[in-house]
C-alpha cells in the first residue's frame, strides 16, 4: 500500500527524521491559514498523488507570497495530475502539501528496502539526489552505495559512517545521518514497510539534513496488524476495480489490453498472460481467483472483467486441484448466466474430474468455447478478440 507524502512525513517526525515545516490543505482557504501559521516568505505547494514525477508534470510549484499560494492551490485541487508514472487519465489531486522553502546546498538520495536475494534490509545511498535512481544506477553505477543490515546485529554505527563519508558529509552531519538511518530502520520494522525512500535528502546552507520528499510503501499482507497505517489508505488514488476485487478475495490488476483473463494461482495467471502475449494478444488484466474458488467468486470475477469496456473476449484457465473441475464448470456456467456475458469466453480446464467438467461446458448454447490445450485456447481467444494486437 502506498501513502501520500504528507502522511509519510508525519511518520518521519514520529521516528526522529527531520522534515520541512509544512501542513496539508484541501482548499484554497486552508492554504491561506497554513501560510499564516508557517510564517516565512516563501513556500512550496506539492500536489498529493500516489505517483512520482510530480515536479515535471506541474505538480510542484514554488511561491513567493500567500496570494500566489492561494491561486496555485485553487488550480491544483480537483484536477487530475498526469505524470510518467500514471496512465493517460492521471490521478486526482484532493490535497496539497504546503511547506516552507529552504536554501539547498546539496541533494542526496537515501532509501531502505528489502533485498530478497540476501534476505536482508538494504540501504541505497547516492550523492546524486533529486534524480531518478534507476537512471543514476544505469549511467553512473559508481555513484550508488549499498549497505546490507544483518537482522541479528541491526544497523551499526560504522555503517552509518561509511554512508556519511560516501555522501561527503562532515562533522555533526554524521550523527544527523545516523539518526535518520536508525529512524528509517525502526519505522521499517515497526510498521512492516516494504520500502522507504527519501529523494532528495537535502543539506541546507546551514548544514542541516532534511527529508525534502518522502515515499513509503507497506506490505499489504501486514496491514491487519496496523490499523493506523490502514487508515492512511486513499482509494481515490487506486483503481476502483482493484479495490472492489479485494472485497471478494480476488487479486486483480488492470492492464491495457482487450483479453480478459481469469485464472486460479498467481504463477499460472502470469504464464497465461505471457502465452496470450506470445500468440499476439494483449491481456486486459491480471486476475487470480484463488485455489478455493466458488460460484460467487467466479461471478464477481466476470463482473470485474466485463466492467472494462475494452474487453472483447475472456480466457478462463483453471486447474482443478482443491476444487474439482466439474464443480468449477458448474460455477462458470452459473456465473455466465447470472452476469449475462455476451462476449466470447474460452475455457481451459485441467485437473481432477476434468472430463466431467469439459462435458458440462460442451453444447451449452452459450458463446462458450471449451479447449483442452492452453496454447490452442490462447490462439482461440486472440482470434475471437479480433486478432493479434
Amino acid at each position: 500500500m502506498n501513502i501520500h507524502e504528507y502522511q509519510a512525513k508525519r511518520l518521519f517526525l514520529d521516528y526522529g527524521i527531520p522534515v520541512p515545516a509544512g501542513m496539508a490543505a484541501s482548499s484554497a482557504a486552508d492554504a491561506q491559514d497554513i501560510t499564516a501559521k508557517l510564517g516565512g516568505s516563501g513556500w512550496v505547494v506539492k500536489a498529493q498523488v500516489h505517483a512520482g514525477g510530480r515536479g515535471k508534470a506541474g505538480g510542484v510549484k514554488l511561491t513567493k507570497n500567500s496570494a500566489e499560494v492561494k491561486d496555485i492551490v485553487d488550480s491544483m485541487i480537483g484536477r487530475r495530475l498526469i505524470t510518467h508514472q500514471t496512465d493517460a487519465a492521471g490521478l486526482p489531486v484532493n490535497q496539497v502539501l504546503i511547506e516552507l522553502t529552504y536554501p539547498i546546498a546539496r541533494e542526496l538520495y537515501l532509501s531502505l528496502l528489502v533485498d530478497r536475494s540476501s534476505e536482508r534490509m538494504i540501504f541505497i545511498a547516492s550523492a546524486a539526489g533529486g534524480m531518478d535512481i534507476e537512471t543514476v544506477a544505469h549511467e553512473t553505477p559508481d555513484k550508488i552505495l549499498s549497505v546490507k543490515i544483518n537482522p541479528i546485529t541491526g544497523l551499526q554505527p560504522y555503517q552509518c559512517r561509511n554512508v556519511a563519508y560516501a555522501l561527503g558529509l562532515k562533522g555533526p552531519q554524521h550523527k544527523a545521518l545516523e539518526k535518520i538511518m536508525q529512524g528509517m530502520v525502526n519505522l521499517f520494522l515497526d510498521k512492516d514497510a516494504s520500502q522507504i525512500e527519501i529523494n532528495p535528502l537535502i543539506v541546507t546552507d546551514s548544514g542541516e539534513l532534511l527529508a525534502l520528499d518522502a515515499k513509503i510503501n507497506f506490505d499489504d499482507n501486514a496491514l491487519a496488524l496496523h490499523p493506523d497505517i490502514r487508515a492512511f489508505k486513499d482509494e481515490t488514488q487506486e483503481d476502483a476495480r482493484e479495490n472492489e476485487a479485494q472485497q471478494f478475495g480476488l487479486n486483480y490488476i488492470t492492464l491495457d489490453g482487450n483479453i480478459g483473463c481469469m485464472v486460479n494461482g498467481a504463477g499460472l495467471a502470469m504464464a497465461t498472460m505471457d502465452l496470450v502475449k506470445l500468440k499476439g494478444g494483449k491481456p486486459a488484466n491480471f486476475l487470480d481467483v484463488g485455489g478455493g474458488t466458488n460460484v460467487e467468486k467466479v461471478c464477481e470475477a466476470f463482473k470485474l472483467i466485463l466492467s472494462d469496456s475494452n474487453v472483447k473476449a475472456v480466457l478462463v484457465n483453471i486447474f482443478g486441484g482443491i476444487v474439482k473441475c466439474d464443480v468449477i464448470a458448474q460455477g462458470i456456467l452459473e456465473a455466465i448466466k447470472q452476469v449475462h456475458v455476451a462476449i466470447p469466453v474460452v475455457v481451459r480446464l485441467e485437473g481432477t474430474n476434468v472430463e466431467e467438467g469439459r462435458a458440462l461446458l460442451s453444447n451449452t448454447g452459450l458463446n462458450l468455447f471449451a479447449s483442452e490445450d492452453l496454447s490452442h485456447a490462447a490462439e482461440q481467444v486472440v482470434a475471437l478478440a479480433g486478432g493479434a494486437a
